[in-house]
């Protein structure tokens, strides 16, 4: 465990790095905003975050990769840090404070240590492997997380990102015949979907179009917190191109009703 309390800790320095930055241009009247050729948007403080976190990585991990969302990769270690410096850019770029910093860290092709902080919400999500899954402001000042006990699809529930996503991937019919049978559905969106679940508040999240960037912090955080973490296929790959996250109890009668 060691190890994995030093690449933790590292990881929230890199964390609050990032906050420091995206919180100074949060709301910023001459935030600069472009469209990626993918047409979603990248914002200034976007670039400044990941160009901010490769300097502190280099200086102290040179020896670690890192593959972030606006630069790509660099390095070809086994042990890569994993790097979306705003999950929730289009939040970020009206104001409306549901955005975070997702850190990752892949070694050997497992992810060892995830880390979400959202400052403008004033929250954080972490876990280490077999260190348990927590949130709260800092390492000292914690509470661990754990996913909820509801064992009926009619309890449970559901948070997503969108539709569009679902019709374009050609699963909107699965979807609303889940959200159907649920008892509660609602649109928190991107990472805090997936940290709501290992907090025992959400029973079930689904995304259908996300990339690596958008889920490696998370697997081990719902993971740790007693979920299940996979694509909608069934296997635990944060980079299948699509998630489902459940408190464990959902997971399989939830994969049957939205496979292809």
């Amino acid at each position: 465990m060691a190890g994995f309390d030093d690449d933790l800790r590292f990881a929230h320095v890199l964390a609050d790095a990032a906050d420091d930055i995206t919180m100074r241009r949060f709301r910023a009247l001459d935030l600069s905003v472009h469209s990626k050729p993918d047409l979603t948007p990248v914002t200034d403080a976007d670039l400044a975050a990941e160009d901010s976190l490769r300097n502190v990585l280099s200086r102290a991990r040179p020896r670690d990769a890192m593959l972030g969302e606006e630069f790509g990769r660099t390095g070809s270690s086994q042990r890569c840090w994993i790097i979306d410096p705003i999950d929730g850019t289009k939040n970020f770029v009206r104001g409306v404070p549901v955005w975070a910093t997702l850190i990752g860290l892949q070694a050997d092709g497992q992810m060892t240590v995830g880390v979400v902080s959202a400052p403008a919400l004033g929250r954080r999500w972490w876990a280490a492997q077999d260190g348990g899954a927590w949130t709260g402001k800092s390492l000292t000042k914690a509470t661990a997380c754990r996913v909820s006990e509801v064992t009926r699809l009619a309890d449970a529930s559901l948070s997503y990102s969108d539709l569009a996503t679902w019709e374009r991937r050609g699963r909107l019919d699965s979807f609303l015949g889940l959200a159907r049978s649920v008892w509660r559905t609602r649109a928190y969106g991107d990472f805090w979907s997936h940290v709501l679940v290992a907090e025992g508040a959400v029973d079930i999240s689904a995304e259908a179009e996300v990339l690596l960037w958008d889920l490696a912090a998370l697997q081990v955080i719902v993971t740790e917190a007693g979920g299940i973490f996979t694509d909608l296929a069934g296997k635990p790959d944060p980079d299948g191109g699509n998630v489902l996250c459940t408190n464990g109890q959902l997971h399989d009668e939830v994969l049957g009703m939205l496979a292809e």
